[in-house]
């Protein structure tokens, strides 16, 4: 199986203009600068990505693993 994707090469550069490539850069830089990316990258993963799906208190949540649990019992 070919993955070199040749047939999409035609050995030219495209050049963006410049107006549009300070756009792209003002962009990325606000979505880098934002609340939620600053938030995902100060996540911290301690354990193996395997640990996400299968935790050792056996729920995905325990917080609401405990609050229908007190809900079921009232």
């Amino acid at each position: 199986m070919d993955l070199s994707f040749a047939r999409f090469q035609s050995g030219q550069v495209t050049v963006l203009p410049v107006e549009l490539a300070v756009l792209l850069v003002g962009i990325a830089s606000r979505q880098a600068a934002s609340p939620t990316a600053r938030a995902q990258a100060a996540i911290d993963w301690t354990g193996p990505i395997d640990a996400l799906l299968a935790p050792a208190h056996g729920c995905f949540s325990a917080a609401v693993a405990a609050t229908l649990r007190r809900w079921k019992e009232e």
